[in-house]
């Protein structure tokens, strides 16, 4: 399979791209955690079966020093030991906030009673944004067909603008 189109060719989607990007760059300098930001793009990526961002996650994590083991749990983490009470709260809003047209409550007030117990305001602010953003990216990315495993580690550093 090809990919449909490249949006970094286009003048407008390489400037909606960077700009997508500059958001995301937002998102990763807040005080969440960077494992967790991992954990949540991963998961939202392969609910959203997203070949080049499960690739692109997975190799930013591994690089950032995430293990084997809390990766390839990450798709079951409600049935693992392997996670944190926190990281538990934000998956569970990843998911939520992913399968919207799945759960039409959208976030259920439990998991955001949990999201509330574990992350102030700031962090809060960054892990809604991160579902929002990575969803968007995905959605991009399957549309237009691109597809994983040939991602490096670190190929989008200074892009933005």
């Amino acid at each position: 399979m090809e990919p449909r189109f490249d949006m970094f060719a286009n003048a407008l989607g390489a400037k909606i791209s960077k700009r997508l990007y500059n958001v995301s760059l937002a998102i990763e300098q807040s005080p969440l955690p960077k494992a967790t930001q991992n954990l949540m793009m991963l998961r939202a990526s392969q609910i959203n079966g997203c070949g080049f961002c499960v690739d692109f996650h997975t190799k930013e994590a591994t690089a950032a020093g995430e293990s084997a083991v809390r990766q390839n749990l990450v798709a079951a983490w409600r049935e693992t030991t392997v996670f944190t009470e926190a990281e538990r709260a934000a998956l569970a809003l990843t998911e939520e906030g992913t399968r919207l047209a799945d759960a039409h409550q959208g976030v259920s007030d439990e998991t955001w009673a949990q999201v509330r117990k574990h992350y102030d305001d700031d962090q809060i602010a960054a892990l809604v944004s991160l579902v929002a953003v990575i969803n968007a990216a995905n959605r991009m990315n399957v549309i237009v067909r691109n597809q994983g495993g040939s991602y490096e580690p670190g190929l989008f550093d200074g892009m933005s603008s």
